[in-house]
């Protein structure tokens, strides 16, 4: 049920997205009228939450019947006695699913408002209290212990400390400040901890902060589906080329039981450690991540000694994860997107360098999954179709999950 606008767009941009899913096959299998309902239909569900809240258990430490317990049990507490299931996924039988209730439209709003970014505004739909950081803007007389309304500036007009916004504004639901407005707005030091404790959200989702922190992980389904696909074995040597945060990398060590050895790369030194954190927190043992540019992970120079280390030599994995970098038009929610043509058309070039090092570092015989977080031809079947006919040797294989 569509209770938001659909996502916001540039011009261009949505007329582009439209070409490329209205395209002759498309057009030619369905009729026009019936790809173009299709197509605002992707576009109302990009500004929604998915139905339901993906966690993956970490099954290195726990087993996935005895974290559906725990997890039954803090449902419970959080949603004060609402029962609300946990299912295991039929074909991921690591993977639980918790409903999204929603949208709740008795919701009653209060005279008091504050105003969240856009990116805040998409985690409170997830489930995220509002950090102090994510608000823009809050009224007059608000203190610790108001009931608040809470609103996403969509557009981001909003400017910061302004006690009143009357531009467009999506209502997410009420919560308890924690704090005054002068508290948030004083500027004498920097708050980062909860300025909202979100009682009545729009939509219901449960919050996973602290919660389980060894046994789970809070991770999209097609993300998880991406590691299944993969397949990998005890004792492989795997690559994930673009690794951070790790999701997708201690998924991987916890499909080979920790037998082996993953190689995590990014070239941001901060989301490395991050890869680290985690793998540490899940008590994983075989990754080992590095601070590199995937675009370089191939060893030119036969001379100089990096055993174990990148770059490396040629045909050294026996499966690849390359989770590019790109548009990311496919998360949700997603209510706006300020992004020029030429920012979302500007990551192909970068993913056929990194398809390219990652062709050349498979094994005979070995595994390559490509993934994406976007919806754009470009960037996915163009993709594919351009590897296949650039690299003879590769053959696309079907999905069976």
């Amino acid at each position: 049920m569509s209770v938001f606008p659909k996502i916001s767009l540039r011009l261009e941009v949505e007329n582009y997205l439209k070409a490329g899913f209205m395209n002759k096959e498309i057009v030619s299998a369905l009729g026009k009228e019936a790809a173009e309902r299709k197509f605002e239909t992707l576009l109302n569900h990009l500004s929604h939450p998915p139905s339901f809240t993906t966690v993956r258990v970490n099954t290195h430490l726990a087993s996935v019947q005895h974290v559906k317990n725990l997890l039954l049990d803090e449902l419970q507490k959080q949603f004060n006695g609402l029962s609300v299931p946990v299912l295991q996924h039929p074909d991921l039988q690591d993977v639980l699913l918790i409903p999204v209730i929603g949208p709740r439209k008795n919701i009653r709003k209060q005279q008091c408002e504050a105003i969240v970014g856009a990116q805040c505004g998409s985690a409170v739909l997830r489930g995220a209290h509002v950090y102090v950081p994510g608000i823009v803007s809050a009224s007059k007389f608000m203190k610790a212990g108001d009931v608040i309304s809470v609103y996403s500036d969509i557009k981001g007009k909003c400017k910061r400390g302004a006690k009143e916004f009357d531009g467009t504004k999506v209502f997410l639901g009420n919560g308890i400040s924690e704090l005054s407005r002068r508290e948030i707005f004083s500027g004498l030091h920097e708050l980062k901890g909860v300025g909202i404790r979100m009682t009545e959200p729009v939509y219901l989702s449960p919050s996973f902060d602290k919660v389980l922190p060894s046994y789970i992980f809070l991770q999209n389904l097609p993300s998880a589906l991406a590691t299944h696909v993969l397949d990998p074995q005890p004792g492989e040597k795997i690559l994930d080329l673009c690794a951070a945060p790790g999701g997708k990398t201690t998924h991987i060590a916890a499909l080979m039981h920790d037998q082996g050895e993953v190689i995590a790369l990014d070239k941001i030194s901060n989301k490395v450690e991050k890869i680290k954190q985690n793998a540490l927190l899940l008590g994983l043992n075989s990754i080992r991540a590095f601070c590199f540019d995937g675009t370089k992970a191939l060893k030119l120079d036969m001379v100089k000694n990096t055993e174990g280390e990148p770059p490396f030599l040629p045909e050294s994995f026996d499966r690849i994860l390359l989770d590019a970098p790109c548009s990311g038009m496919g998360q949700r929610p997603n209510m706006a997107c300020s992004w020029t043509l030429k920012e979302v058309t500007s990551y192909q070039p970068l993913q056929r360098k990194l398809f390219t090092v990652a062709v050349k570092l498979l094994k005979p015989g070995g595994v390559l999954v490509y993934s994406t977080c976007t919806i754009t031809l470009a960037e996915n079947e163009e993709q594919v179709a351009w590897a296949l006919a650039t690299f003879p040797d590769l053959q696309l294989q079907p999905q069976y999950i």
